[in-house]
């Protein structure tokens, strides 16, 4: 099948990719051409594990192309996918502009049937206002369909190609058969196609993650509450989580979450629910538990100096929302840093693939590791705000040796509190019984 995807960001390069991967001939589109100019040489924009292997050989196979003409689109694809950026406007919902603008342009060109796919995350109704944009422009015969993805950064590419479900909201048969067509490679295991009305599967992709984002927040707060009352937060996970209609997923306490996903879709399903006279009051509360959540450390460090941070200096392993991903949007590490140095420390920090990112919004007010050691030189403690793999297994003689006294203080729980103990490492984490 030929498809286009307009947008080549973190959904609509991966989208792209493997529907390439599949056979397809992609062509994807971007208004930045240098980027276009990059992605024709190889140059994968973003990092996701996997992506620049499938990446590499689809454009090797012709498979895989890119331009920055929409037209060039258009003629090009039977299926289109917008596959754009919905940012959180001032107010908590969703920005549609990049969207309908593009609807509006589709309008102009369309020259006969396509199936125009909203990939991207966006409000219930968004899919009659994209239909609205296109029919002001044109009389020519198209169909609208929302297909939220439901990719994890840092599994995209196996989420992608190893689907769960499919969600495909759909009025048309036409559509629902094409759509059909495209992703029945993708589901030969068995894994359910879900065809439903246009609306509910917008609702779907934002009732998913207002979930998930609840039962992180709901974990955090029990966490919290084992500090007050002497409990031990993991013992609590377990308990909790070998029952099966809880499940043992979503259930590490931390610093809250982060990313382009959660905190954008719980504040544009609160705000969409207020649109239309409905308070979703659990989402409320989720957002102001994860505000306060992303500096919970900050407390506990100040208490443990019983003094001004001024002048302190701290390392930071971790600055990416999470590990697997270079993406620090909303990262609870950002907030962290902004109020150490809001409070006169100077900081040190690493991250296996953050770092130029986190370096673009902060310049020269922080210094920039080489490696996870050299974040420690001569610092009062450290502090671990993402739960990457190389750093579940220090050398802590190394550690000790580096740091000016072995004080950790753990957003993400990596380590055994007992085993820091024996180390000799002053220890504190988020709902256990810690050494500090």
């Amino acid at each position: 099948m030929k498809i286009s995807v307009i947008g080549t960001g973190y959904v609509g390069l991966v989208t792209g990719t493997c529907l390439a991967e599949t056979g397809n001939e992609v062509l994807c589109i971007d208004i930045d051409q240098r980027k276009i100019e990059e992605m024709q040489k190889g140059v994968v924009p973003i990092y996701e594990p996997h992506l620049d292997l499938l990446f590499e050989r689809n454009i090797k196979a012709d498979r895989l192309q890119f331009s920055n003409s929409l037209e060039e689109a258009l003629n090009h694809g039977d299926i289109i996918f917008l596959a754009l950026p919905t940012p959180e406007d001032e107010d908590g919902s969703a920005d549609l502009s990049y969207v309908l603008g593009v609807a509006k342009e589709i309008g102009k060109l369309i020259k006969d049937y396509k199936v125009i796919v909203d990939k991207s995350t966006v409000p219930v109704g968004t899919s009659d206002k994209v239909k609205e944009a296109i029919s002001k422009e044109t009389k020519v015969e198209f169909d609208v369909v929302s297909n939220p993805e439901f990719l994890r950064e840092g599994f995209a590419v196996d989420d992608f190609l190893k689907p769960e479900r499919i969600v495909i909201g759909s009025s048309s048969q036409r559509a629902t058969k094409l759509m059909e067509k495209l992703y029945k490679p993708f589901v030969r295991s068995g894994n359910p196609i879900i065809i439903m009305d246009e609306r509910s599967a917008e609702l779907t992709k934002y009732a998913a993650n207002a979930f998930l984002a609840t039962k992180i927040t709901f974990m955090n707060e029990i966490a919290n509450f084992c500090e007050k009352v002497g409990a031990d937060v993991d013992k609590v996970r377990v308990g909790m989580g070998t029952d099966s209609r809880i499940g043992k997923r979503f259930l590490f306490p931390g610093i809250g979450y982060g990313g382009s996903c959660f905190p954008k879709d719980v504040k544009a399903l609160y705000k969409s629910g207020m649109d239309n006279g409905y308070e979703f009051k659990v989402l409320n509360s989720v957002l102001k538990v994860n505000d306060v959540q992303k500096t919970i450390l900050i407390p506990k460090i100040q208490s443990y100096y019983n003094t001004s941070l001024e002048g302190k200096t701290f390392g930071i392993w971790g600055l990416a929302f999470k590990p697997e991903t270079d993406d620090i949007r909303e990262a609870p590490a950002l907030y962290m840093i902004d109020e150490l140095l809001n409070q006169g420390a100077s900081i040190k920090v690493f991250d296996p693939e953050a770092m130029a990112n986190v370096k673009k919004k902060y310049q020269d007010k922080l210094y920039y590791a080489s490696n996870m050691y050299d974040a420690l030189s001569n610092v009062d403690a450290l502090i671990i705000c993402t739960e990457w793999s190389i750093f579940r297994t220090p050398d802590f003689n190394k550690l000790k040796s580096k740091m000016k006294a072995p004080v950790i203080f753990d957003g993400r729980n990596l380590y055994d509190v007992n085993d820091l103990k024996s180390e000799g490492v002053l220890y504190t984490s988020i709902g256990r019984h810690n050494s500090i």
